[in-house]
């Protein structure tokens, strides 16, 4: 047995999953959150056991840390001896700008670059660091890793990545496009891959689009598994309608609005990222299972925010399929694409001229959460339904690097 540690952390939060990578497995995962606040929480749910919950102050991602580890090593619910059975620890950080376009074990300058990127990742880069030296501090000499949401979108083509300013904004300042939830789509369409060799689709050649529909969502096209395009840009905002997010809108709104509103840049930004996309243009929620109940009980504007989300989606694959010159398989992942049927029958009508043959009705009775195929044999276009695994593809990243 073979564990590695893998750590997401947040300002106030920190996500675990203990992985035995020689069986792939999960062994025990949870959270701890309020970290640094009053009322911190640490949730431990073993993959044998119930889940175990414990109220104590954590006044710092350290204290997070080694609460993690004594609850993994606990007697009587623990699943490891003591920290030495831990053999590496992979870490999820946001931004690595164009220092990393690879996973990278951490040492001083991973550190100090990390750092460097802090300006375009101002909200997690400064948390992400903070998990780090929380385990460096708790666990000294176990080999550590970071795994970067950004590193998918480096081989982008400069034509895809830059933007219409002028050229000193990408010299001076690095504005440049990013893209967002990398893990997720590299790990999606390797397994796409995968599928699409079964079916005589040489790996070299395969195009494949891949849409991460969640809260935050972010569409994305490969050849050859290497990212071509994605839709998020400098930062998370842009794109399609979010669960709070706009997504991409005219520019020239901003100033337009903070004029009218007599808003401030942070508070522009507030509106545009927490006040906006499917809450703002429905008025009744974020979440895409409460849209769904509205729009079923008559509610327009839950509709409207649907409609607008999918009709969005659905203008990213067919630019990307014109970006590929063509299309072997569309993914739908992440929490709405592998779970609201709905959202993707919306998505993927009308999508004839692709070549889709999409089977509408097995789309609205396959097993939710699970992979499953739902174009038909005779489509030219495979549709597959994909969960996404980021916790496994930094635990296998970890290990190829620092075992």
């Amino acid at each position: 047995m073979t564990n590695i540690l893998v750590i997401n952390a947040g300002s106030s939060s920190l996500k675990y999953q203990l992985i035995d990578i020689d069986t792939e497995s999960v062994i025990a995962k949870g959270i701890c959150e309020r970290i640094g606040i009053a009322g911190s929480m640490l949730t431990y749910k073993p993959a044998e056991g119930d889940k175990v919950e414990i109220q104590k102050d954590m006044k710092d991602h350290q204290d997070a840390i080694q609460m993690v580890l004594d609850i993994l090593a606990d007697k009587e619910v623990g699943v490891i001896t003591d920290m030495s059975s831990i053999a590496a620890v992979g870490h999820r950080v946001l931004h690595g700008g164009e220092k990393f376009s690879a996973p990278v074990v951490i040492d001083d300058a991973v550190l100090a670059a990390i750092e460097e990127c802090i300006p375009l990742g101002p909200l997690h880069n400064p948390a992400n660091l903070m998990g780090i030296r929380g385990c460096m501090a708790v666990m000294p000499g176990v080999p550590m890793v970071a795994v970067f949401d950004t590193a998918w979108g480096q081989t982008m083509d400069k034509k895809a990545y830059m933007y219409g300013t002028p050229y000193e904004a990408y010299e001076k300042y690095r504005v440049r496009r990013y893209g967002f939830h990398g893990t997720s789509h590299r790990y999606v369409t390797g397994r796409a891959l995968e599928l699409l060799e079964k079916e005589g689709v040489a790996k070299e050649n395969a195009r494949v689009i891949t849409c991460h529909l969640g809260n935050g969502s972010s569409c994305s096209c490969s050849l050859g598994g290497k990212c071509v395009d994605t839709s998020m840009g400098l930062t998370p905002l842009e794109g399609m309608p979010m669960g709070t997010r706009c997504g991409s809108i005219d520019p020239a709104i901003v100033p337009f609005l903070m004029e009218k509103m007599g808003l401030s840049a942070s508070e522009m930004d507030t509106y545009m990222n927490k006040k906006s996309g499917m809450l703002g243009i429905s008025g009744v929620s974020s979440d895409f299972r409460d849209l769904g109940a509205a729009a079923e009980a008559g509610n327009e504007r839950a509709k409207l925010a649907l409609e607008m989300f999918a009709y969005k989606t659905k203008q990213y694959i067919g630019s990307y399929a014109a970006s590929l010159n063509g299309v072997d398989a569309i993914v739908f992942t992440a929490g709405v694409g592998e779970n609201d049927r709905d959202v993707r029958a919306m998505v993927m009508e009308n999508m004839e001229y692709l070549g889709i043959e999409f089977d509408k009705e097995y789309n609205q009775t396959c097993p939710r959460g699970q992979e499953v195929e739902l174009s038909t044999k005779n489509s030219k276009v495979h549709v597959y339904v994909i969960p996404t695994d980021e916790e496994m593809t930094i635990a296998r990243d970890t290990a190829a690097l620092a075992l």
